[in-house]
């Protein structure tokens, strides 16, 4: 499964997969089953379904490291028109930014600029923007900016990895800014100083620092949003938070579109706050990829339904 999961990871990173890939009808075909299409229209087509079933959503448009400003303006001015849009709709939708896609590698000043005008507009139609986690010489940065939006907004969250070693120290250094944190297990391919490699490690950190998170609920009104997939550890969740009397609707839930239906729905029936992450955009292919190697049994599922109407 090790083997499987690192040929995934190299995969996503290959310049020439990249490029090629995402062009291959049977490829197109595959992604359908987690994401309803490359254009913001699908997404919150998709997003009204599920809000009529108590379930929210988060939006996010795929992409990340690009090459110019140009590009960087041209994500920014796209977010701006999807808070609109949003604000227009049904939808009961918030939205998460890669800094990586508005101007990190690039300039800083410049990925300040275009993040102020994108969370001055999701405040201004009363949205939350999430910043995304990205590889772990990232983080520093990440964190750092951050700390520093919200000291002049209330509406920003931040996604942080479970695999890292660190995370915990980060997000204990996070709780005196009441922030909002999704936690996620992390999907990039790192390397064993940095994260933990073996996955009952992982999960052994994830439930440590969910409960970490829940308990700072009421002490440091921090809004703490689980993002995974993993019953074991939502079930043992689920009951933690009874046991502390932490109310369900202060323990949130997020699991990507398209994975484990019935248990968003589930969750949602019984009174904890759910999401839905809806990812779309042509720049597809490292995150579909990224989300096979979470789990690659996935794979034959993919296979079959490709073959399969």
């Amino acid at each position: 499964m090790k083997i499987a999961r690192n040929t995934l990871l190299w995969c996503s990173q290959n310049s020439w997969m990249k490029a090629n890939i995402p062009k291959l009808g049977f490829a197109k075909r595959a992604v359908k089953k987690f994401m309803p299409g490359e254009k913001a229209e699908d997404a919150i087509r998709e997003a009204e379904v599920l809000k009529s079933k108590n379930i929210h959503t988060l939006f996010t448009h795929l992409g990340e490291n690009i090459n110019d400003l140009n590009e960087a303006s041209d994500v920014t001015e796209h977010y701006l028109e999807l808070l609109s849009e949003i604000t227009k709709s049904n939808a009961d939708s918030e939205i998460s930014v890669k800094l990586t896609q508005i101007g990190f590698d690039l300039s800083e000043e410049e990925t300040i600029n275009n993040f102020n005008r994108i969370a001055d507009k999701a405040k201004e139609v009363n949205n939350i923007v999430w910043i995304d986690m990205e590889q772990s010489w990232y983080v520093d940065r990440t964190i750092e900016f951050y700390k520093k939006a919200k000291e002049k907004y209330d509406h920003v969250g931040l996604c942080l990895q479970a695999y890292l070693y660190r995370t915990e120290e980060d997000l204990k250094g996070l709780l005196e800014i009441s922030p909002m944190i999704r936690l996620v297990k992390g999907a990039y391919n790192e390397p064993a100083d940095v994260a933990y490699p073996k996955k009952e490690d992982v999960d052994k950190n994830y439930f440590e620092l969910s409960k970490i998170m829940l308990d700072a609920v009421e002490p440091y009104n921090l809004r703490p949003a689980i993002g995974t997939h993993d019953i074991v550890i939502i079930n043992n969740l689920k009951k933690y938070a009874i046991e502390q009397n932490i109310h369900k609707d202060k323990v949130e839930f997020h699991m990507l579109f398209g994975i484990r239906n019935q248990t968003q729905l589930q969750l949602a029936t019984e009174g904890f706050k759910t999401f839905v992450l809806i990812s779309y955009g042509e720049f597809w292919y490292p995150w579909y990829v990224r989300r096979l190697a979470e789990r690659p049994a996935n794979i034959w599922f993919v296979i079959k339904n490709i073959f399969t109407k």
